[in-house]
């Protein structure tokens, strides 16, 4: 028998609750059996305190090295300070799908039940870039770059995980009517992609209409295409129908990197308090154990935080239980254990 694949994983906790998910999700990670070697990096206002840099360069050259990173939430200042490291970081290693499936888990009563859908988001172009300056004190010119290639890519993307995993409707969201040059570019090259998938439904919405669609009927979409700010408030929206930002995972998918994140903010005010809920990290982990082919490992962890759910004893407070972060993941790990053993 040929000896397991140890996989080598850049590990950036992040700040806040961070460390706390994180150490959570690392601890499930390493029981279901996979080998992991984490190479741990602060990232934001801990690393410049450490290192004179909010991103260390030894961060950038560890997912060069690894291609693969598993991200807790960081702190970005509002209207001023240091940029966002995950813009950074998508930019830097050209991640430029975000994938955020947003799906209900088990037992956890919403008011939208059994939501499925997928969305993809362009990640390296556009407003939430953040290509702005200040021409004359007071104007501040924001630039707004769409690019053939760039949306062509995120569409090419979007089919063919709908072809792979049989999504049946693909909707492209949009502004075109006002913004006709750049949000036409996007819809033309997405038009053009759908033409090589004849077996999916393809449509498209403006995006203010979209957002009145969601909150009334979610169920009319499969799958989301979004330019990149549009995804992200989108995909906020939609975590809204399955519990919230602490229960849904992000990846960042790029040809040669791929970053593995939680989507929600670091918290800090109950930051060290043993409360915060490692779910959506751990969905995420979920997703990088699919992407790196340890699909048995996934299907084990996913089917354990469904029983958590489903059993409701182990919950932590957002979702309406009385236990902490700590005790949430030795039941989930237990969960596997016990389905080992069966």
């Amino acid at each position: 028998m040929s000896e397991k694949k140890t996989h080598i994983v850049t590990l950036i906790p992040g700040d806040g609750i961070g460390p706390e998910v994180t150490d959570a999700v690392v601890s499930i990670l390493e029981a279901t059996g996979v080998k992991f070697t984490w190479e741990r990096f602060a990232a934001g206002a801990e690393a410049f305190e450490t290192y004179g840099e909010y991103i260390p360069k030894e961060l950038y050259e560890s997912i060069e090295r690894t291609k693969l990173a598993l991200k807790g939430p960081v702190t970005t200042p509002i209207g001023g300070g240091f940029s966002s490291i995950n813009v950074t970081l998508r930019k830097k290693f050209e991640l430029f799908a975000n994938f955020r499936p947003i799906k209900n888990l088990p037992g956890l009563e919403t008011r939208y039940p059994n939501v499925d859908m997928i969305i993809v988001r362009e990640n390296t172009e556009g407003l939430y870039v953040g290509l702005e300056h200040e021409v004359v004190p007071g104007v501040v010119e924001a630039l707004k770059v769409v690019t053939a290639t760039g949306s062509t890519r995120i569409a090419q993307f979007a089919f063919e995980y709908a072809r792979k995993h049989k999504r049946k409707k693909i909707h492209a969201i949009h502004k075109a009517n006002i913004m006709k040059l750049s949000d036409g570019l996007f819809l033309r090259c997405a038009r053009e992609v759908a033409k090589g998938f004849p077996e999916i439904t393809y449509g498209e919405h403006i995006v203010d209409n979209t957002c009145m669609q969601l909150v009334t009927n979610p169920y009319q979409y499969d799958m989301l295409l979004t330019e990149n700010l549009y995804g992200d408030i989108i995909s906020d929206l939609c975590a809204a129908f399955v519990g919230g930002l602490g229960l849904v995972p992000g990846a960042n998918l790029g040809e040669h990197a791929a970053i593995f994140e939680a989507v929600h903010g670091s918290a800090p005010d109950i930051a060290g308090k043993d409360i915060a809920n490692p779910t959506a990290l751990l969905q995420s982990a979920v997703l990088m154990l699919r992407h790196i082919d340890e699909e048995d490992a996934a299907n084990s962890v996913q089917s354990a935080l469904e029983q958590v759910y489903t059993e409701k004893k182990t919950l932590t407070r957002d979702v309406f239980g009385t236990s902490g972060t700590r005790a949430f993941a030795d039941a989930v790990i237990a969960a596997m254990q016990s389905k080992k053993s069966n």
